[in-house]
């Protein structure tokens, strides 16, 4: 039994494991993007997005440990790979976060609402899916490729912060890149109202132990087994495609790390909406909101392939590795967002 267990199995596996802990994420501790800049713009509360804070300095304190065990090469990460387009994390992240605006959600967080019932997410993650092939390889992959040229890094320092700073200063890699994790999770928890809810500090830890698992699972595969897998971590807009695909064609490719980070997403916001009894059906009654989010998807494929990740791509996984796109990139994403936003709730009204 465990000798027909292929590598492509291990790290669809280890990304099921590690999905799961999001998707509990999302159902047990409200961890979601959209909600957070919903809270800071219009309901006066920015604990959700300290949140955010939380799970990102964890993300980089694990990640960067790896990297001093020697655990995982920095290189190795696709963000890390890849040079840096700044406007394409601009113009990218801005229709991402106008496309979440529109949806009312992202990728992660329609997995997640799919988990408990929401068949109006169904319609988003069909979307997005298919809206990342189309722009990442299909027919508007040509103009995307003019527009925002992707090319594997050609300077012996990748693009990242803690690694441009090592060159400037001669400061170890991998402790700037721990002090910058300290930060930003001591920044976090500044708040006096997060530390006096455990359990959201906790889940929030836990969605960015569930990215650095991610990191060291499919690294000790690629390290240790023969089929060439790469290392990876969770992101949520190509990976519904790859998720498509495999269900369509799985037994003319191999199972992958996206298939089980996807599955195992949905596996925890099930599971979490049974233990927190708010699991129910729910469908969409009105056009017009189907079509604002069948709008809003596309754009978010769309953006998060220009973009090089959506908020789980390039808002943890990236910003774990302090890909100097991320911040960038989540900017954007904000800015998008909140235009989305002004325009559904106040209809571009001038501000009194």
């Amino acid at each position: 039994m465990i000798d027909s267990i292929t590598d492509h199995h291990l790290v669809a596996l280890i990304g099921l494991a590690s999905g799961l802990l999001l998707g509990l994420a999302a159902r047990l501790g409200r961890f979601c993007t959209l909600g957070a800049i919903e809270d800071v713009l219009y309901g006066g509360s920015d604990l959700r997005l300290r949140m955010w804070g939380v799970a990102i300095g964890t993300a980089v304190l694990g990640s960067f440990g790896l990297m001093a065990a020697g655990l995982l090469e920095a290189t190795d990460t696709y963000y890390l790979s890849v040079r840096w387009v700044p406007l394409a994390s601009i113009a990218g992240g801005l229709a991402f976060g106008y496309g979440m605006a529109l949806a009312g959600t992202c990728g992660y967080g329609a997995i997640a609402r799919l988990g408990g019932g929401d068949l109006r997410s169904f319609v988003i993650v069909l979307v997005m899916g298919v809206s990342t092939y189309v722009v990442l390889s299909g027919p508007l992959a040509p103009l995307r490729v003019a527009l925002f040229p992707q090319a594997e890094v050609i300077t012996t320092t990748p693009p990242g912060l803690a690694h441009w700073l090592a060159r400037l200063t001669g400061l170890p890699v991998t402790a700037l890149g721990l002090g910058f994790g300290a930060l930003i999770l001591a920044g976090a928890l500044a708040s006096p109202g997060l530390r006096a809810k455990p359990k959201q500090v906790a889940w929030a830890m836990a969605v960015g132990l569930a990215i650095v698992l991610a990191w060291a699972g499919t690294a000790w595969v690629a390290a240790t087994g023969f089929a060439g897998v790469p290392v990876a971590s969770h992101s949520f807009a190509a990976p519904l495609g790859d998720s498509l695909l495999w269900w369509m064609t799985g037994s003319a490719r191999p199972i992958t790390f996206a298939v089980g980070s996807v599955a195992g997403v949905w596996a925890g916001a099930f599971l979490g909406s049974l233990i927190k009894g708010h699991f129910r059906w729910e469908a969409c009654e009105d056009p017009r909101e189907l079509r604002r989010q069948i709008i809003g998807a596309a754009l978010m494929g769309a953006g998060a392939v220009v973009a090089m990740g959506c908020t789980i791509g390039q808002g943890l996984s990236a910003f774990s590795v302090l890909a100097l796109s991320a911040p960038v990139t989540m900017a954007a994403i904000f800015a998008g967002a909140a235009l989305g936003l002004r325009q559904l709730i106040l209809g571009f009204q001038p501000a009194e």
